[in-house]
């Protein structure tokens, strides 16, 4: 009798271990309802409300950028999904391909501060959805209950993350559909359509920020698709995770921005939702935590693989187990929770600040990452070499990948506009961030020329004279 390639423990043994052939499992529709069905929180609601709010648009106007920045930021994130089923690894440990075992590690550390970060505000957004839906528990109990349910989600892992979003992919698109309704068919301010209107810099803005919501997915998007089998062609995976992360956050971004343009300004995102779709409200309140503690799992588990990745660069013998997965998920669902029921009150605002200047250093290691894999590399990489502590072939430091990775982080400096620093282009876009798109134009062909120059030059050395 064959074997079942859907066959699969509960509780994922893998951690970033290569995954072997006979153990891959599933089906590339899986990473449709996982994007989809993910993306419908709070968290999305909350930054596509910010073109309304912060930038001044208008909702026609609001929507327009909100789906020119998810169509561009979601092509990054797909290829980045595709290479998970060719690749077998999560997402960072891949990066020593480039950057050399030791060159990674700056990236690797970034990226699960920027998770870690993103458990934080949902755990807070948690804590603030239950509180609105049943006031008599306070905001930290909150906070605990939300950790405390994508903890144990995030630990089960991988299988199970997977089947809570294809029913969420229901369950939130017929709600969402639902909250539309509602609200189209029940606005009482008179300027839900004229409120705002267009700036440039403003449109940029909200361009950038929906642009950026998909970038962030990079660094661990693979993660989730990585046991799938290895006929699984790039392009079924490109598409199926395209189209599943841009149309549910489109839907959520523009759900923020329709909810508090039917309410009066002021009103915080959340509220505006509860308070614009009336009688259905604390049922879209529920939606959204049940929501939100699922697919707050996603960002605990790339934390932890972030963590792992880290620490074996020095423990290079050390591929750990499930067991040590679920300690590790522990220890930061305990900081998480004390660092958010600490600062709860402004915590999601500080944390836009935090991603947006992480992200400065993530957009080069998105460009060198997919350079390297689709031109140059071509998908095929020596998997030990990888998991060796001097990097094999790769060795500990690439100079080409490190030169371009630099390069890439200053020529975005006079276009950023962070809490850290606002460069002279930025202020002269009345604050427009355009760093993440010069980041990737600029890094991009410079690390091809210096990755194929060194190669043609090792070449001709090798040959005999």
């Amino acid at each position: 009798m064959g074997e079942n390639r859907n066959a699969a423990p509960l509780i994922e043994k893998h951690t970033i271990g290569y995954v072997p052939p006979e153990e891959r499992h599933g089906k590339v529709r899986d990473l449709f309802t996982l994007w989809f069905g993910g993306n419908i929180a709070p968290l999305p609601i909350v930054t596509g409300a910010l073109g309304v709010q912060l930038y001044h648009l208008n909702l026609f106007w609001g929507i327009v950028a909100i789906i020119v920045g998810q169509a561009i930021g979601g092509i990054l994130m797909a290829l980045h999904s595709a290479q998970g089923p060719q690749m077998g690894i999560p997402q960072m440990i891949q990066s020593r391909a480039q950057f050399g075992s030791w060159g990674a590690l700056l990236v690797t550390v970034i990226a699960g501060i920027m998770y870690v970060g993103f458990f934080a505000s949902n755990i807070v957004l948690a804590g603030k959805s239950l509180h609105g839906i049943q006031s008599s528990i306070p905001v930290p109990v909150g906070i605990v209950v939300g950790a405390l349910g994508s903890g144990l989600i995030g630990i089960i892992g991988y299988r199970f993350i997977h089947v809570l979003n294809r029913i969420g992919t229901w369950v939130l698109g017929i709600g969402i559909v639902a909250g539309f309704a509602y609200i189209l068919t029940h606005v009482e301010t008179a300027d839900f359509l004229t409120r705002g209107g267009f700036n440039f810099a403003g449109w940029l803005a909200t361009v950038s920020l929906s642009a950026l919501w998909q970038i962030a997915f990079a660094p661990y998007v693979s993660d989730y698709s990585r046991y799938l089998p290895t006929d699984v062609s790039v392009a079924s995976t490109f598409w199926a995770t395209y189209l599943g992360c841009t149309l549910g956050s489109t839907l959520a971004f523009v759900f923020g921005a329709v909810a508090v343009l039917a309410v009066p300004t002021g009103v915080d995102t959340m509220d505006a939702v509860k308070l614009s779709t009336g009688a259905i409200g604390p049922l879209m309140l529920i939606l959204f935590l049940l929501s939100v503690i699922s697919h707050n799992a996603l960002n605990l588990y790339g934390a932890v693989l972030s963590v792992i990745t880290s620490l074996q660069t020095f423990a290079y013998r050390w591929i750990p187990t499930a067991r040590a997965r679920a300690v590790l998920s522990i220890l930061i669902l305990a900081a998480c929770c004390f660092a958010a029921i600490g600062a709860s009150k402004d915590f999601i605002g500080h944390f836009v600040d935090l991603v947006l200047a992480l992200l400065v250093v993530l957009v080069p290691w998105t460009a060198i990452n997919l350079i390297d894999f689709y031109a140059i590399h071509h998908g095929k990489y020596d998997i030990a070499s990888i998991f060796r502590v001097d990097g094999g072939i790769y060795g500990r430091f690439n100079p080409q990948a490190l030169i371009a990775y630099a390069i890439g982080i200053l020529v975005q400096i006079p276009f950023m506009n962070t809490p850290l620093y606002v460069g002279s282009f930025s202020s002269h876009l009345d604050g427009a961030d355009l760093s993440w798109l010069v980041g990737l134009v600029v890094t991009t062909p410079l690390y091809y020329w210096l990755a194929t120059r060194d190669t043609a030059y090792r070449r001709r050395q090798s040959q005999p004279s």
